[in-house]
């Protein structure tokens, strides 16, 4: 996918229209628009990366900080337990194709998730 056409790319220039929870020079945060639990946040570097495998492998400092600014979000929503989740491929579930980590809580998890 190219950044031109990326859905995430657009939300970062703010060529389209969205609710930024959390926004810097690096990433910003969202609220997913179909949640899987009472919190389900997504953390978005304005890099385009395809994955999250891609971003730490090109930009490890960029992948350390969605996890950091996703443990902060955690920390500031009282949450007690959460989980985070990059999907990575369309086998994994990963629907659009720019690096997103998935932070979710507020309900109890089963393992193996999916």
């Amino acid at each position: 996918m190219s950044e031109q056409d990326c859905l995430f790319c657009k939300f970062s220039k703010n060529e389209i229209p969205v609710v930024k929870i959390f926004e810097d020079q690096d990433i910003f945060v969202i609220a997913d628009i179909a949640p899987q639990a009472p919190t389900h946040l997504l953390l978005i570097p304005k890099k385009h990366y395809e994955n999250g495998a891609e971003t730490a492998q090109k930009d490890p400092q960029a992948a350390a900080k969605l996890l950091a600014k996703a443990g902060d979000l955690a920390q500031e929503k009282g949450l007690s337990g959460y989980r985070l989740t990059f999907n990575t491929g369309a086998e994994a579930g990963q629907s659009v194709f720019h690096a997103h980590l998935h932070l979710l809580g507020g309900r109890s998890f089963t393992w193996p998730p999916g």
